[in-house]
């Protein structure tokens, strides 16, 4: 056979042309069938490839069809970078504690109506665009677009910790990875060692404990609100579940001012949004009494009733009373009465020193009174002494009103003289007058006169 050059055609090499002719419009009607671009496939060193490979005239299309996907999905893949390619989904991590509710969010820039699909840690498909395909109810749809997929986990659990995968079945497909940590959210701290009182000046050890941390939680102690320094924290891993549990001890020296003290231990957490969780319980510390006497009266009076109460403040209370007259034995009078002691009528044989002591079993302690018995008109005298305070202080005030009064008169009637000497310096008798002022002021003229003008 003839070319149109005028040389001879090769009728195999022909045969494998029109075989590479039929296989390029059966490769492109198949791409065209399946919503392909072949732009990317159309020049002229692929050409090439397709006619080497067609010399294997016992290859099958379809082979050939791998081949060619295979070489444009490398082509395609060196359009762009990853930060161009608008096809490329974008996610984000998420943290959630254990409990909550998580939204995992996929989208990109441009689509070609190829779906976005979400899967878990065990590459299960949980939705394909808007259709569900794992019977989770808590695993729901909260936004499904051709440029974005979002799903909410509820009731996240700690087996849901781990890396979640978006996929866009583009040709080639495109994936982005999101991770989903889930905080295990630590329990009540329990503290244990307050089952015994501790005795004064004694030490006690207080453990503190919390579980199903993740990460592992820290532990602090406090004294009201004063920070104390416990022993490192102890982490153990639980065997059964990713979480942990974190122990604390505290060694702590007490003195009677701990008696009541609330000691507490706190767990701090990330999981753990408004605040910190707080154990706190308190301390009973055992101390010997300290001893007051009060008296019934700050002012006993010979032949009244009279009491003296003997006050024990220790832990426990003090239970024990023990009254004494120092150097002296009790008056026929005189009654103790457990915490007090008692006197029927004072008696000026009754002043002296008074002890009583206090034992709770712990310790003892004593304190002392000074009993000075006054007279019945010892409070008589004594009003007697501020009433005449009183009047003295009444007599001063009147004096020196009185004087103030004095005062006053003399500067009104200073002032009115003035005023008639000015009227009748405009008539006549100016003269007259001012001789009347003169003899007013000086006391040279007589009564009569003063009065003519000052009337």
């Amino acid at each position: 056979m003839m070319s149109s050059n005028g040389t001879e055609r090769d009728p195999a090499r022909s045969k494998r042309g029109l075989h590479w002719h039929s296989s390029w419009v059966g490769f492109q009607q198949a791409l065209h069938l399946q919503g392909l671009q072949v732009c990317s496939v159309t020049d002229r060193r692929m050409r090439e490839f397709l006619q080497v490979n067609m010399a294997f005239s016992s290859f099958p299309l379809s082979t050939l069809i791998t081949l060619v996907l295979l070489v444009a999905s490398i082509q395609s893949n060196s359009m762009y970078d990853d930060d161009e390619d608008p096809f490329q989904p974008v996610t984000s991590d998420e943290t959630v504690a254990e409990g909550g509710t998580v939204t995992l969010t996929c989208r990109v820039a441009e689509t070609d109506n190829s779906s976005l699909q979400w899967s878990n840690t065990a590459q299960q498909t949980l939705y394909f665009g808007a259709k569900r395909a794992l019977r989770d109810n808590r695993i729901q749809l909260h936004k499904s677009t051709p440029t974005e997929l979002s799903i909410t986990i509820s009731n996240v659990q700690l087996s849901d910790d781990g890396e979640y995968t978006c996929s866009i079945f583009t040709m080639p497909v495109r994936i982005a990875r999101a991770t989903v940590t889930v905080l295990g959210v630590p329990g009540k701290p329990v503290i244990t060692g307050f089952e015994d009182p501790v005795q004064e000046e004694g030490s006690v050890t207080l453990t503190c404990t919390s579980t199903g941390s993740k990460p592992p939680a820290q532990l602090y102690w406090y004294r009201g609100q004063e920070k104390l320094e416990g022993r490192p924290n102890v982490v153990e891993s639980n065997p059964n579940e990713p979480t942990y549990t974190v122990t604390s001890v505290l060694m702590l020296q007490v003195t009677r001012n701990d008696n009541n003290a609330m000691i507490g231990c706190a767990v701090d957490h990330p999981s753990i949004t408004n605040g910190e969780k707080r154990t706190e319980q308190p301390l009973s510390v055992l101390f010997s009494p300290s001893v007051l006497i009060k008296p019934e009266s700050d002012l006993p009076r010979e032949g009244e009733r009279f009491s003296l109460h003997c006050v024990g403040n220790g832990n426990p209370e003090p239970l024990s009373f023990l009254w004494q007259k120092k150097d002296a034995e009790f008056p026929p009078q005189v009654r103790p009465d457990g915490a007090y002691l008692r006197f029927e009528a004072l008696n000026k044989s009754d002043n002296g020193v008074y002890l009583c002591h206090a034992d709770n079993g712990i310790g003892w302690n004593e304190g002392s009174y000074t009993l000075l018995v006054q007279d019945p008109t010892a409070m008589t005298s004594s009003s007697g002494v501020d009433h005449a305070v009183i009047g003295g202080v009444v007599a001063v005030i009147v004096f020196i009103m009185l004087c103030l009064l004095i005062v006053l008169g003399r500067y009104l009637i200073r002032h009115k003289g003035t005023y008639l000497t000015h009227e009748a310096k405009g008539s006549d008798d100016a003269q007259d007058a001012d001789t009347a002022i003169i003899n007013a002021e000086g006391g040279h003229s007589g009564i009569e006169d003063k009065k003519e003008y000052f009337i």
